[in-house]
């Protein structure tokens, strides 16, 4: 009987998002939104409660993290990441200032102590991976100039989280500078291992992995990159990431083999990943926190416009590219939400927990919105700009003889008059 409602619930949250993909593909835009409205209506005090299948749609979404991360790493190769990386840490420094700031001022002008201003400074900072990457697949950008610009960023922000979380943990548990040293210790050297592999030795890896069977592949593939991710969490480094740099150490026909069979595996538990994160939410507690939620995601989505602006400029992109970049980076998602859980479960306050949730749920919504939309918007404003100035009457200048005569007058001394 259990697994019969399984099948059911899982079955309906499934045909639900087919249909909603559907839609919004004849009105062309992205499904994400509905796919988090869907969360909502499933999810705890929503319309339809789910009974059963909550635990294993929470592995279906952890899984779709992983392959919508996998996905994106398959599209460059570990020079691109090492380059870029060298070329673009500025951009994160600049990311980091820019976004971490106005959620750290936000908690401490509400009153919430230090401790919480570093965890919303995280809510703030860090961009979604997963809603990222599958707007740019949705979009057709993924080869675009600014795409690297913009992977860049993700990954510098996923590595900084191997740094973040463990400070986070040890700020919120109250453990000493020993344990808390022991901890960012052991995730900076997992994250460089994964990172130094991947670089060293990504053609071993894909002369291992690669295989004429498709069958074989996807399951080595697919095996491979599970296996690291949950070693890269198991060590506090983010499964993501771990993910992300199998992806990076595949390359020629592995890779391409890999992308084509991954994909619709890719599109299935990314719908189920939105799903999940809307389920966890409760919508009786989103409205006494809605209006500062509201005007901290209006500030740091401009931020996050002026970071991946700033930094497509400094790459040498063109100025559509650079709203492009700018707009792409707008939408949070998983590490806040993750950032906030473990503040909630330290009991470090109560508000924040909502407060994140509907900032989350903002951004998210409106972050496909503005990847979509931000440079044709900014297109529209400088020809209405371009426009008006044209409309303006010319300033004619003074004949020679009206010339002298005001100079003339101007050199007059008030005396003399």
């Amino acid at each position: 009987m259990h697994s019969a409602v399984l099948l059911i619930e899982f079955g309906a949250i499934i045909l639900a998002l087919g249909l909603l993909g559907r839609f919004a593909g004849r009105f062309q835009f992205s499904p994400i939104p509905l796919y988090l409205l869907a969360g909502l209506a499933f999810g705890t005090g929503g319309l339809l409660p789910l009974g059963t299948s909550e635990e294993f749609v929470a592995i279906g979404a952890e899984i779709g993290v992983i392959l919508l991360l996998l996905m994106l790493g398959l599209e460059y190769t570990a020079s691109d990441l090492v380059s870029n990386l060298k070329t673009q840490y500025p951009a994160g420094l600049v990311d980091c200032a820019l976004n971490a700031l106005p959620g750290a001022a936000a908690a401490l002008l509400m009153g919430w102590g230090p401790v919480a201003a570093v965890v919303l400074a995280g809510v703030t900072w860090i961009s979604s991976s997963g809603v990222i990457a599958k707007v740019l697949g949705d979009l057709g950008r993924l080869g675009n100039r600014e795409t690297p610009v913009i992977l860049s960023i993700l990954v510098l922000e996923d590595l900084a989280m191997a740094v973040y979380l463990p400070i986070i943990t040890a700020l919120l548990a109250g453990v000493g500078w020993a344990a808390g040293s022991l901890t960012l210790a052991i995730a900076l050297g997992a994250a460089g291992a994964v990172l130094f592999v991947a670089v060293r030795y990504g053609r071993l890896i894909s002369r291992f992995v690669s295989s004429d069977d498709p069958e074989k592949l996807l399951l080595v593939v697919l095996g491979l990159t599970i296996l690291v991710a949950g070693i890269a969490q198991q060590l506090q480094v983010s499964a993501a990431v771990g993910a992300f740099l199998v992806g990076i150490a595949l390359s020629g026909e592995a890779a391409e083999g890999a992308h084509s069979l991954l994909a619709p595996l890719r599109d299935l538990f990314a719908a189920v990943f939105f799903v999940f994160f809307g389920l966890h939410t409760d919508p009786a507690s989103i409205p006494p926190v809605l209006l500062p939620a509201l005007a901290l995601a209006v500030v740091t989505a401009c931020t996050k416009v002026a970071t991946g602006y700033w930094a497509a400029r400094r790459a040498g992109i063109s100025v559509k590219g650079r709203w492009r970049a700018g707009g792409a980076l707008v939408a949070r998602g998983e590490f806040s939400i993750v950032i906030a859980g473990l503040a909630v479960s330290a009991g470090i306050e109560p508000s924040l927990g909502p407060l994140a949730t509907a900032y989350v749920l903002i951004l998210v919504v409106t972050g496909p919105l503005t990847a979509r939309y931000a440079e044709p918007v900014a297109a529209l404003v400088g020809r209405v700009s371009r426009r008006r100035d044209a409309g303006k009457p010319e300033v004619q200048p003074l004949p020679p003889s009206l010339t002298s005569e005001v100079i003339d007058a101007d050199a007059v001394s008030p005396r003399e008059s």
